[in-house]
C-alpha cells in the first residue's frame, strides 16, 4: 500500500475508490482506521450474515430508485455531521468492464455530500483488486493487493457550482495511477 497522505483519524472525509471487485470493499475494512460507513447497493442485504451486518452499519441504496439516492444521501450527510466519515465507490457500482478503466463521469453524491458539509474527498486507487478476486465465482487468487491513499481534495468554500471540477479531479486522480500501474498512461 502507497501513502502519499495519511488519514487524520479524528478527521471526517468522504473516501472515493474506483470499484472493480467485490474484494474492495474487504480492502477498505483493513486500510481505512475511521469511523466510517459504506454507502452501497442494497442488494448486498441478501448475502446471508454478511448482509445482515452490512445492512445494519452501513447506508444502503437503490440505485434505480430516485427516492432512495435521495434517502442514502440525507443519511451519509447525517453520518458526516454526526463525525462519520463515509466511503463510497463513485462510479455507482461495478460498472466498467473495460479493465483498468474506470466508468466516467463519476456519480455526484458523493461530491454533493462533500461540498455541504464542507469535508475533504480523499480518492484511493485499488489498482488490482480485480485480478485477485473473481467475481463470477469469488474464488480469490494468490498475488499481493495495490492500493494508492491519495492526498485529500479540500472542498471549505466550494459551493455545487464547483462540484464538476472537484468530480473530475478526483477521477483523475484515482484513474491516471491505475493507468500508470498498467502501463497505460
Amino acid at each position: 500500500m502507497t501513502h502519499h497522505f495519511k488519514p487524520d483519524p479524528k478527521q471526517t472525509y468522504v473516501f472515493c475508490a474506483n470499484h472493480f471487485s467485490y474484494v474492495d470493499i474487504a480492502v477498505v475494512v483493513v486500510i481505512i482506521r475511521h469511523y466510517f460507513s459504506f454507502v452501497g447497493k442494497n442488494a448486498m442485504k441478501k448475502i446471508p450474515l454478511f448482509g445482515y451486518l452490512y445492512a445494519r452499519l452501513n447506508i444502503l441504496v437503490d440505485r434505480s430508485d430516485k427516492n432512495s439516492r435521495a434517502s442514502s444521501l440525507s443519511r451519509s450527510i447525517r453520518a458526516l455531521q454526526s463525525g462519520r466519515s463515509i466511503v463510497i465507490f463513485p462510479e455507482g457500482g461495478i460498472i466498467s468492464k473495460n479493465f483498468p478503466y474506470m466508468a466516467n463521469p463519476l456519480k455526484d453524491g458523493a461530491f454533493i455530500m462533500a461540498i455541504q458539509q464542507q469535508v475533504p474527498v480523499v480518492p484511493m486507487s485499488f489498482h488490482n483488486n480485480h485480478q485477485i478476486m473473481d467475481d463470477d465465482t469469488l474464488m480469490m487468487r494468490p498475488g499481493t493487493l495495490h492500493v494508492e491513499i491519495h492526498p485529500p481534495f479540500e472542498t471549505v468554500g466550494l459551493t455545487m457550482e464547483d462540484l464538476p471540477v472537484l468530480r473530475e479531479k478526483v477521477f483523475e486522480s484515482i484513474q491516471n495511477p491505475i493507468l500508470a500501474y498498467y502501463g497505460l498512461k
